[in-house]
């Protein structure tokens, strides 16, 4: 058997792989270009300052934000910190609630078949129409905000726990069974391993609608948190403090999705193995 040598070896791994730098330097050079291209478009007139800020009018709002808040005082601190605890307080009850039950569910079929309707019906309610029960029930303090965002994460998170565990490869568990390993056995050891990427994923979804969630959730009752920053923003016509709160909220994301990635690396190396060799 022929083998490669060993400059032949790395040479096609160098083509394979990018370096790592890469994977931030040319996304922050995209960046940089749409904003050099926003700048010019504003300077020139091309844009509306009252409907599209130029980046310069952007930093001075956040800063603004930053030193003298809005509105009435309320800084950008605030409003992150306050739209950060209902996020991740709402999502983590969702997943704590939702892992449990998907993996019962998944595991038997018997239970699948009894509240198969009952998941699809309850994630095909759009969440912000609860929003009138969620004031009638909880208030219009925190519960109903937290109530909310915990609603929408739950039932993605559900649905893909569930796919997760009845897609895990019927090879996997035959062949433990030829092992002569329990039930118990075959989920923990198995089951549980082997749908891990699902369940990451399905997080993750339900991250992003957690995400989509809080403006909504945010617009009753307070004037604290970055979507009811954004909701007052719009009222006063103030569009850059509106783009400023949607940035900071994408970037709340981001972090927090790649949060995940990295808890799914750590958890899961071989799976991040796999789609190196696959890309």
């Amino acid at each position: 058997m022929t083998t490669l040598p060993s400059t032949a070896v790395t040479a096609a791994r160098d083509r394979r792989d990018p370096p790592a730098w890469r994977s931030w330097s040319d996304p922050l050079l995209v960046i940089a270009v749409v904003l050099a291209l926003w700048q010019t478009g504003s300077a020139l007139g091309w844009l509306q300052s009252v409907r599209f800020p130029a980046p310069t009018r952007l930093a001075q709002s956040l800063w603004e934000l930053i030193t003298d808040g809005y509105p009435q005082g309320v800084t950008l601190e605030t409003h992150f910190a306050i739209t950060m605890q209902r996020i991740v307080g709402g999502f983590l009850a969702a997943v704590a609630l939702a892992l449990p039950i998907g993996w019962l569910i998944g595991w038997f079929p018997a239970l699948d078949r009894l509240t198969g309707t009952i998941v699809a019906f309850c994630r095909s309610v759009a969440t912000l129409s609860l929003l009138p029960l969620a004031l009638v029930w909880f208030g219009t303090g925190e519960a109903s905000k937290l109530f909310l965002i915990g609603y929408g994460c739950f039932w993605v998170m559900l649905s893909n726990v569930i796919a997760a565990v009845q897609q895990v490869d019927p090879v996997l568990i035959r062949a433990a069974r030829t092992m002569d390993a329990n039930r118990l056995d075959i989920f923990l050891r198995v089951v549980l391993p082997a749908a891990l990427p699902r369940i990451f994923a399905g997080a993750r979804i339900a991250l992003g609608v957690g995400f989509m969630v809080i403006v909504g959730a945010e617009m009753i009752g307070t004037i604290v948190g970055l979507g009811a920053l954004i909701m007052e923003a719009r009222t006063f016509y103030r569009s850059d403090i509106t783009m400023v709160g949607m940035f900071v909220l994408g970037a709340l994301g981001f972090a927090i999705g790649s949060g995940l990635e990295w808890l799914e690396r750590r958890l899961m190396p071989w799976h991040a193995r796999e789609l190196r060799a696959v890309r």
